[in-house]
């Protein structure tokens, strides 16, 4: 299960740097990706923290384990939490990043594989739950005020 990111938290910024001054925007600029923000507002919004809503969860014993998703991106942060043995598989359609990825991704010419490598791409922190307790811990994150949402399985590697 993912839960939203509020933008790029804390990783990417030597990319993030290079992608702005290529673009040639200034960061006082207003964002072209987020209304009546600066660029740099917009960019430096802060890391989400997500423990008062993920904390019953874990008290009820149904998070199997966590990652948040920090420098490596969703390809490096999630093998670290998963069980030898098996890997994460991602449904890269069953969420819709933020604009800001899509901003950085068009405006640097930045290929997928890297994106997922660097960023969060909308996606703050992964929780593994067993498929049978999915629903419940869904239900109980969107009724804390979470977008949460199904990002993919782990399977065999």
């Amino acid at each position: 299960i993912g839960l939203a990111s509020s933008g790029p938290h804390s990783n990417g910024y030597s990319l993030i740097r290079r992608i702005v001054e290529r673009s040639g925007l200034d960061w006082s600029a207003a964002s072209p990706f987020s209304d009546e923000e600066t660029l740099a507002s917009a960019l430096m919004r802060p890391t989400r923290i997500y423990v008062r809503q993920v904390l019953p969860q874990i008290r009820a014993g149904r998070i199997s384990a966590c990652a948040h998703i920090t420098g490596g991106g969703l390809i490096e942060n999630p093998p670290r939490v998963i069980a030898e043995g098996l890997q994460a598989r991602f449904d890269w359609n069953a969420w819709t990043p933020p604009p800001v990825f899509v901003w950085l991704q068009e405006a640097g010419g930045v290929a997928d594989a890297e994106m997922r490598r660097t960023f969060n791409c909308g996606v703050g922190l992964i929780l593994m739950v067993r498929p049978v307790d999915a629903g419940e811990v869904l239900a109980g994150l969107i009724e804390a005020g979470e977008d949460a949402f199904v990002c993919g399985e782990l399977a065999a590697a």
